[in-house]
């Protein structure tokens, strides 16, 4: 009975300095958010430009302003000028970073007779680098770009057969 007695309580005993199982929980969250999302409204156009033999740029500021240098001028008729326009639209109060054309590749304007080009490069946003949406989730983001314009360019309608790219994404 003595040996019985011992065994019971080298028994009880391990099961009092034993660990149970515990468990706790916890809960999972997600928050889907208004993808962005970006649309031009507007495309870029430099206006009129004259040459006068000299090499030149035309700087198109985001404003829509712009001004010129060497050999290029503005005429008094002054055509379209626009700085390209997009609208921004995602979750309220976000910001997000804007990407514009960089590097040594310039988007290449070419006359209608495809032979004559110039190049533009050089781009510019307002807002930059970054962008907050509004209360109701909007911005409007607007690109400007400097125009390398040859000495004697010959006169007419140059376009970017490719458009340019404007890329936003939130932070």
């Amino acid at each position: 009975m003595k040996k019985l007695f011992i065994l019971f309580i080298a028994v009880a005993g391990f099961g009092v300095s034993s660990y149970a199982q515990v468990n706790a929980t916890a809960t999972s969250t997600a928050t889907i958010v208004t993808p962005i999302t970006i649309t031009k409204t507007i495309d870029m156009n430099f206006g009129n430009v004259s040459v006068n033999g000299s090499l030149g740029t035309v700087i198109l500021a985001p404003a829509g302003t712009r001004s010129v240098t060497g050999g290029a001028t503005t005429p008094a008729t002054a055509g379209t000028v626009t700085a390209a326009s997009f609208d921004i639209t995602g979750q309220a109060n976000y910001t997000y970073s804007i990407t514009l054309p960089v590097g040594l590749t310039p988007v290449t304007l070419t006359h209608t007779n495809l032979t004559n080009t110039m190049t533009a490069g050089t781009f510019t946003s307002s807002p930059t680098p970054t962008g907050t949406l509004s209360a109701g989730g909007l911005q409007t983001v607007t690109v400007g770009a400097t125009l390398n314009v040859g000495a004697s360019q010959l006169a007419g309608v140059y376009t970017s057969g490719t458009p340019f790219t404007v890329t936003v994404n939130y932070n």
